[in-house]
């Protein structure tokens, strides 16, 4: 898999692909010639993708498959503008989902085994990445639920921390309550199923308690490094031979670095995101939190934090300068 995404990056590059590619990473603002395998995933999948999430996976193929620049640009249009949309739906369940969580008054020591939401105005479009995004924030097997067309069922989409079999756990639920779960099908990291929605409740505790049963180290979030970098590697020269050894992916991790900064600055992004700037001895470079509200507790009055952090290029005016991806923080 590897070999044959670096040779589709390389043709990308080349502007050897289709023309819908070219048009999406022009609507994106990225230059072809400039793409990394990460972009496949958080540059066009998603734009794709939100084809199939909001309305029809048609769009998205018909985009891939365009000859023309003509044809694909007002295609690639529209797919940006569900993207879009996806995201505003998506940041909006997650904070209906965080004020149902925050309305419990939990303390970090109460919170449930196992998060399992539901709201009659959620969309099936979005439920997947929602559940993967409170995953995330609060290390629990996740599954949201929105309600299907027949408004008698409901369908959820669940995601998982290493420990928690996903799908193992729904079936271990459906043996034992088999009236429970209508449909359900995934892998150990996803899965998704079909309930009645009367049942929900039923489920919720019965689901929960399959969790609560397993061994108590896995709710305990593990986050691995490759040690602190000299001072002097924090250059892009780094990165360049970082992304020679590349793609990286699922199984073969980029290499994440962690180490203490001294905070000259922050600004906060669309109210989401986290920029900071860091110095170290005698350098001083750029950090960004993506999503970091709600995820890390950043304190403006402590002048030093702790991060685990990628290296990466921030391309402005083009000007390329060295960043840091901040994967955690603390202080």
């Amino acid at each position: 898999n590897r070999i044959l995404v670096d040779a589709g990056v390389k043709r990308i590059q080349q502007h050897q692909c289709r023309v819908g590619i070219l048009a999406l990473l022009d609507i994106a603002g990225r230059e072809a010639t400039s793409i990394r395998a990460q972009d496949l995933g958080f540059v066009l999948g998603p734009r794709i993708n939100a084809a199939g999430r909001m309305e029809s996976m048609r769009i998205g193929i018909e985009c891939l498959l365009a000859d023309t620049m003509e044809t694909a640009y007002p295609i690639a249009q529209q797919l940006n503008q569900l993207n879009i949309d996806r995201r505003q739906i998506e940041g909006e369940m997650k904070q209906q989902a965080l004020s149902a969580l925050d309305s419990l008054q939990l303390s970090q020591q109460d919170i449930p085994a196992a998060l399992v939401l539901f709201e009659e105005n959620w969309h099936q479009g979005v439920i997947g990445i929602v559940a993967g995004r409170l995953k995330e924030q609060f290390h629990r097997p996740t599954i949201v639920f929105a309600p299907d067309e027949d408004g008698i069922h409901i369908k959820g989409s669940a995601r998982s921390i290493d420990g928690v079999h996903i799908r193992d756990t729904i079936e271990q639920v459906a043996e034992q309550h088999p009236e429970l779960v209508s449909h359900f099908g995934g892998h150990a990291a996803a899965a998704g199923l079909t309930i009645r929605k009367e049942n929900f409740e039923a489920f919720k505790t019965v689901f929960n308690d399959c969790v609560a049963a397993m061994d108590e180290s896995i709710f305990q979030a593990t986050l691995w490094t490759d040690g602190e970098l000299p001072v002097s590697a924090l250059q892009l020269d780094t990165l360049n031979w970082i992304e020679q050894l590349g793609p990286w992916g699922q199984k073969f991790p980029l290499p994440q670095f962690e180490g203490h900064f001294k905070v000259i600055d922050f600004r906060w992004l669309k109210e989401t995101h986290l920029k900071l700037r860091l110095a170290i001895d005698q350098y001083s470079f750029d950090a960004i939190a993506f999503n970091a509200a709600g995820r890390f507790e950043f304190d403006p009055m402590r002048d030093h934090v702790h991060l685990v952090y990628e290296i990466d290029r921030n391309v402005f005016n083009g000007n390329v300068s060295l960043q840091l991806r901040i994967v955690h923080l603390n202080q």
